[in-house]
């Protein structure tokens, strides 16, 4: 016959650590009380704070993916695929979240953006320093985006250095090569500052790569690719569909060409020569 437990045995809950000498080990190690205090807003539209804090959220997920496409390419120098295919598998989850940073905006109607959009004065998302760095990366390479950096010394060298280092597509390309695919010296010698370009030759080696062990190390790497090339291609409709409803066709904040210029980047992929090749698989 089992013995029951009486009530009074039962054990009680441990009572957490409350009393700390300083600031809490969370706040000391999240900055918590930094980070919700950096909102000022400019109207006093109280939808300006949710516009805010998106951007700022925004922001934050910029720097993990600049984080985690940085890992990838170092990892594809030293031959290390399977580090590389971890973080670009992080990395689109984290697409995922930071696509989803659109829901809060995605239903703004043009009175209720203009109701604080002269907040922003010539703020526009296109001066993001560390959007521009994975803009880079990406391969998507324009020395002009340094311009409006000029007077922030550190967001400047680190875009400039960015420039002239390979982005996350060169590091791939550059390991194809040495895994004995013909990839041209035109592309692995060319000038990584300038905007990667598709190539016929380049194409014709993930063909190559495709039509072989769909289980291979470069398959992987392959669709690991697609898969952050899509949802980028996904954040920059995202961002096109909520301008056009929030504003219309109307000239963007900064002087941009708002949605035309949206849609012109929309139409591209990065990583073309993944896309373009499954047409010959």
């Amino acid at each position: 016959m089992s013995q029951q437990a009486h009530p009074h045995e039962a054990a009680e809950p441990e009572t957490p650590h409350l009393d700390f000498a300083g600031t809490t080990p969370y706040e000391d190690y999240v900055r918590a009380d930094l980070l919700t205090h950096l909102q000022h807003t400019l109207s006093d539209d109280p939808g300006e704070m949710v516009f805010l804090v998106t951007t700022q959220v925004m922001e934050l997920w910029f720097t993990v993916l600049v984080h985690e496409w940085e890992t990838a390419a170092k990892a594809l120098r030293s031959d290390d695929v399977p580090t590389a295919i971890a973080a670009l598998k992080r990395s689109v989850r984290e697409l995922e979240a930071l696509n989803a940073s659109w829901t809060p905006l995605a239903g703004l109607t043009p009175a209720q953006f203009n109701s604080y959009r002269a907040a922003l004065g010539e703020g526009s998302g296109f001066q993001s320093a560390m959007y521009r760095r994975m803009e880079f990366l990406l391969g998507e390479k324009s020395a002009s985006m340094l311009v409006p950096h000029r007077g922030a010394h550190r967001a400047h060298a680190e875009l400039e250095k960015a420039l002239h280092e390979p982005s996350l597509y060169d590091e791939v390309l550059r390991l194809l090569a040495r895994r004995g695919h013909a990839i041209p010296d035109e592309v692995l010698d060319r000038d990584v500052a300038q905007r990667h370009e598709p190539v016929a030759a380049v194409e014709q080696v993930w063909t190559e790569i495709y039509s072989g062990d769909q289980d291979g190390e470069l398959v992987r790497l392959g669709e690991a690719l697609t898969d952050v090339a899509e949802l980028v291609w996904r954040w920059r409709n995202d961002h096109l569909v909520a301008t056009r409803r929030a504003m219309g066709s109307k000239t963007g904040t900064g002087g941009s060409a708002g949605v035309a210029w949206l849609e012109k980047r929309a139409r591209k992929n990065v990583f073309p020569e993944l896309w373009t090749a499954r047409s010959y698989v």
